[in-house]
């Protein structure tokens, strides 16, 4: 899916699984179940960055470990901001409090150590997180773009206590280059 997008064919799946159509059938009886199956694993593995993130000293520094393991593992992410059905089940409902509930905890203690001074919310660091997860197509190295696009994030949480950026993966001279093989 992260491939060929959310229509691959269910034997394209199957065969990247190792298994048989009918194999996949048996556990997962349509591609809304798959997805869905998907999304609560998505919101698991969030919920283990958080605990990992909770180990930060700092809020800022606890939000940027989330922000990094989020795109860290960014193939295994199948969540209603990346364009799966959302899930209204009960435990769907609850893994997404839970897991805004811990962002605004972080983030409630980036503004008690001064880490924080901006005006944000889980929300906010949810999208940044849906955008950053979305590699371009085509483009720079994404592994890189992203770990410059977190620390400008995170220094817009605290202008006053800067952390370094990330030198571009791209010079002016790559871009202007690319701009004239597109002409």
């Amino acid at each position: 899916m992260a491939r060929e997008g959310r229509q691959v064919p269910i034997a394209t799946i199957a065969a990247e699984a190792g298994v048989g159509v009918a194999t996949l059938y048996r556990r997962y009886p349509d591609r809304d179940a798959l997805l869905h199956a998907l999304e609560h694993r998505a919101y698991a593995l969030l919920e283990e960055i958080l605990e990992q993130a909770d180990a930060e000293a700092g809020g800022r520094a606890a939000i940027g470990t989330y922000l990094t393991r989020a795109t860290q593992i960014r193939d295994h992410l199948v969540l209603p901001l990346r364009g799966a059905p959302p899930l209204m089940s009960t435990d769907a409902v609850d893994a997404r409090r839970r897991i805004s509930e811990r962002l605004d905890a972080l983030i409630e203690r980036g503004h008690a150590d001064g880490s924080i001074t901006a005006a944000i919310t889980a929300t906010d660091v949810i999208i940044f997180s849906a955008l950053t997860t979305q590699p371009l197509a085509h483009g720079p190295d994404w592994t890189h773009t992203t770990d410059r696009q977190i620390a400008i994030f995170l220094n817009g949480l605290n202008p006053t206590r800067p952390v370094d950026i990330p030198a571009p993966a791209l010079t002016r001279h790559d871009i202007e280059r690319s701009f004239q093989a597109w002409g």
